[in-house]
C-alpha cells in the first residue's frame, strides 16, 4: 500500500505568497502527495493575553505577543483561492489545517474534502463536530493526547455521522523539535490495535529516521513540516526539514514500501538463482564402489544443491550403491 506523505509547509512562507508558491514546488520536487499549509484568522485563533510556547520564544523572541506573531503568518482568503490554483497546476493536492471555525467554512468553500484536525483542537467540541459536518474524510492529530482522549474525540467525530474508515489518526509529539526519547512510536500501534482506526505519523523530530520506520511499522500517512531554509526568522523553520531532506525522505519512504513487500514467506524472483548454489546436495565423500553400503561415513553434503537433497539423509544410509561413484561426485539412486 503507497504511503500518503503529506509535506506540512504550514507557515513556513511567513505571510508571503512568492515564499508559499516556492514551497508548492519544493514539495512537488520531492514527490509528496500533499502540500499543506494553515488556515487561520489569529484573532480568532489566540487571545491577546496568550503566550508563545517556549519553542516559539526560542525562535523568534518575546518582544511579541503570540496574537502579534500569528497575524503576520496568516494567508487571505485570496492567498488560499491562488494556492489551490497554482498546486492544481503543478500536479500535488491541496491540503491545509484550520484552526478556527470560520476557517473550516472556507475550505468548505473552496472544494476541500478532506479535512485536518490540529493536535490543539482534539478537546474543542465544537470545532470537532464542525469538523466532521464539514468534510469527507478527516486526519486526527493526536499530539499531548492519551488514548481515553483520543478516543473521546472519535466518539465526536463518529456521533456526527463520520465512520472510523474515514478517519486517520496520527501519532504525533507536539514539541519542535521532539526529542527522540519523547517520540514513543510504538503508541501508534497501540492506537491502531486499541481504537480500530487508520493510524500513520506527525513529525516533528530532527531528520527523516523516524517518519521512515513509522512506515515501517505500518504507518498508512507520514506529515512532516520543511522549509525552503531553515535559517529563516519564523516558528517553525528550525525543525523542519530542507528541500533535499525532503526529497530524500520521500525516497526512503518509496524504498521502505518496497522492502515491505507481501508478508508472504517464500522465495523472491531475484534469489531464485542462487538457490541451487547456495544451498547443497548428497555427494561422496570418497570413493564409494558398486554394491557398498551409504553411510555416514562415505557420504558428505556439500554444494551445489543439483543432486539429492541433505533432507533425505535418512533414507539413504544403508542403501546399496548401485554403481561406483567418486570423490564429491553427486549422489543417484536408481
Amino acid at each position: 500500500m503507497k504511503t500518503i506523505i503529506i509535506a506540512e509547509a504550514g507557515v513556513n512562507h511567513n505571510g508571503d505568497l512568492a515564499n508559499a508558491f516556492k514551497l508548492v514546488d519544493a514539495a512537488v520536487e520531492a514527490g509528496a502527495d500533499f502540500v499543506k499549509f494553515q488556515t487561520f484568522k489569529a484573532e480568532k485563533l489566540a487571545s491577546k493575553t496568550a503566550k508563545k510556547a517556549a519553542y516559539q520564544v526560542a525562535t523568534t523572541g518575546n518582544e511579541e505577543s503570540q496574537l502579534e506573531m500569528l497575524k503576520k503568518l496568516e494567508l487571505s482568503d485570496e492567498h488560499h483561492k491562488e494556492l489551490i490554483g497554482y498546486c492544481r497546476k503543478k500536479g500535488i493536492e491541496f491540503l491545509s489545517t484550520p484552526f478556527d471555525v470560520d476557517s473550516i467554512g472556507l475550505l468548505e468553500q473552496l472544494g476541500i474534502r478532506l479535512g485536518k484536525i490540529p493536535s490543539g483542537e482534539i478537546t474543542n467540541l465544537p470545532y470537532l463536530r464542525k469538523m466532521a459536518r464539514s468534510f469527507e474524510k478527516l486526519i486526527l492529530s493526536t499530539g499531548m493526547s492519551d488514548l481515553e482522549e483520543v478516543g473521546n474525540a472519535l466518539n465526536i467525530l463518529t456521533g456526527e455521522g463520520k465512520a472510523l474508515s474515514d478517519i486517520t489518526v496520527l501519532h504525533c509529539t507536539t514539541e519542535y523539535p521532539c526529542p527522540l526519547q519523547d517520540v514513543n512510536l510504538l503508541a501508534m500501534v497501540e492506537m491502531k490495535e486499541r481504537l480500530g482506526v487508520e493510524v500513520g505519523y506527525s513529525d516533528h523530530t530532527m531528520g527523516i529516521e523516524v517518519p521512515v520506520a513509522a512506515v515501517a511499522l505500518g504507518a498508512s500517512l507520514i506529515e512532516k513540516h520543511f522549509t525552503i531554509d531553515r535559517t529563516l526568522e519564523g516558528p517553525d523553520h528550525l525543525a523542519s526539514l530542507e528541500p533535499d531532506e525532503l526529497i530524500q525522505m520521500v525516497r526512503s519512504i518509496r524504498n521502505i514500501e518496497k522492502a515491505l513487500g507481501s508478508a508472504t514467506k517464500q522465495p523472491s524472483p531475484s534469489e531464485m538463482k542462487n538457490k541451487t548454489v547456495a544451498r547443497k546436495s548428497i555427494v561422496a565423500a570418497r570413493t564409494i564402489v558398486k554394491g557398498e553400503k551409504f553411510t555416514e561415513e562415505n557420504l558428505a553434503v556439500k554444494r551445489p544443491a543439483t543432486g539429492i537433497s541433505p533432507m533425505r539423509w535418512d533414507e539413504l544410509l544403508g542403501q546399496t550403491a548401485t554403481r561406483d561413484f567418486d570423490e564429491d561426485e553427486l549422489i543417484e539412486l536408481e
